[in-house]
């Protein structure tokens, strides 16, 4: 872990604090380090759901548009995280909060564009911004909107968001949808890489110290992709024709028009922003040792719905705030909100260097799939950490019973609603609207009384 022996411990807790610049600037780097691997994985998921992320020939006409995205993933995150850390007038906790690309949105993305290509990627894009503002929105409300979403029901939602992800971890490490029906699917070839990352990971993460272990997925990825290169999986055919420098290109795939993205977007725009006040409060408790205040929550929400929307309008993805780094903020001791800014800018001269995210895009698809297998898994560990706070009385057990019941339910059987519209088709079979509205109306109607 980087030294942090610098200034008092009251300053260390100021999130106004500016440490020198030789422990800041590490500091920073490490911030980055420790979210990069789960801030660019959606953006490669998402290309390859669509069918422009991979195929025999990584130098296909597909490969561009996939490195654009990858680079919004990390123009953004650092635009989104100077939201965060320095701010204007009420967006912004002025906290050294780490915004990245979010996980909650894939099981509503990955269908809304599934083998679509390019076509797709507009009407995701307006939903993407609309969801966005309405994201915004909810930095009004959001403290109101507390009381329907005790753990019970914060906690079975995101356990259902890894459980809908674990699929595509498992089938990107096995080769991924390209190798499906083919010989070469599920082979010694393609779960070799991918289970090096998987122990490699695994390994630091419970032997390793400091950045090392903060790192651990990052690592891991690194090291399965010397595997992967030796085993002759990696393609550099389009890395020299990436541009050394280029800017974002505003509405680069138009507009579209799709109600079941729009309702999507906007529905897990309140998961998201639910998990934003769990993170702000754990930064100001791990860090501070204080509650967040009104403020604060507040400003993030809105910080977060920003930086959705504007990521939308260049091609990025939904962005939220990354819990990985609230954890490394308590591991520190260092609040200063001014570390994490160091952080953004850097995310964001790596967004405007095209062949760093075409490097990026080299990473094949089993490699990837072992790292996603790790994160998924921990954010479905996540969601039962949360479930743990809640008491598993009778009421409780059938809040949960039927709700996840229903919603895994339709997410393994989609075809049981192949009668609706394609729009219900999609907000219901990720089994994520079902089950969240399921458990937040039972949970407001049920008696409390129920033994």
């Amino acid at each position: 872990m980087v030294n942090t022996s610098m200034g008092t411990p009251e300053q260390r807790r100021d999130p106004n604090f500016t440490p020198p610049l030789s422990k800041a600037i590490p500091l920073g780097i490490q911030h980055v380090l420790a979210m990069f691997a789960s801030n660019v994985t959606p953006a490669i998921i998402i290309a390859g759901a669509a069918g422009f992320g991979f195929g025999s020939d990584q130098g296909a006409l597909g490969f561009p548009d996939m490195t654009y995205m990858i680079q919004m993933s990390m123009l953004f995150a650092g635009v989104a995280t100077l939201f965060q850390t320095i701010g204007f007038g009420p967006v912004g906790a002025r906290l050294p909060i780490v915004q990245g690309t979010s996980f909650a949105f894939l099981p509503v993305m990955i269908p809304a564009v599934a083998g679509q290509g390019t076509a797709g990627m507009g009407a995701l894009m307006t939903g993407i911004m609309i969801g966005g503002l309405f994201h915004f929105c909810l930095g009004s409300v959001i403290g109101k909107m507390r009381f329907a979403l005790p753990p019970l029901v914060t906690g079975l939602i995101v356990l259902m968001i890894g459980l809908a992800l674990l699929k595509t971890g498992i089938q990107y490490a096995a080769g991924g949808v390209p190798l499906l029906g083919k010989p070469e699917f599920g082979s010694a070839a393609m779960w070799i890489p991918a289970l090096v990352v998987i122990i490699v990971s695994l390994a630091l993460s419970f032997f390793a110290r400091g950045l090392l272990s903060v790192s651990a997925v990052l690592v891991g990825l690194l090291t399965g992709y010397v595997v992967a290169l030796l085993m002759g999986q990696v393609s550099f055919a389009g890395v020299g024709r990436a541009p050394v420098f280029d800017l974002p290109n505003p509405l680069m795939w138009g507009f579209g028009f799709d109600p079941a993205i729009i309702v999507g977007m906007c529905f897990m725009a309140v998961i998201s922003a639910i998990e934003t006040v769990g993170d702000v409060s754990g930064i100001t408790k791990g860090g501070a040792g204080r509650e967040a205040t009104d403020t604060e929550i507040s400003g993030a929400t809105y910080a977060d719905g920003l930086g959705t929307a504007i990521a939308g309008v260049f091609g990025g993805l939904p962005n939220t705030s990354f819990s990985q780094n609230v954890g490394l903020i308590s591991m520190t001791g260092v609040m200063s909100r001014h570390v994490v800014t160091i952080g953004a800018i850097f995310l964001i001269l790596c967004g405007v260097i095209p062949k760093f995210g075409a490097i990026v895009s080299t990473v094949p698809i089993n490699v990837l799939g072992g790292g996603v297998v790790v994160m998924f898994g921990m954010v479905a560990a996540a969601g039962i950490n949360m479930l743990s706070e809640v008491a598993w009385n009778r009421r409780n057990m059938v809040i949960f019973a039927i709700s996840l019941s229903v919603g895994f339910g339709l997410q393994l059987e989609p075809t049981a609603l192949q009668h609706l519209p394609r729009t219900l088709q999609i907000l219901l079979t990720s089994g994520l609207l079902p089950a969240a509205a399921l458990s937040v109306i039972l949970n407001l109607v049920l008696p409390d009384h129920m033994d």
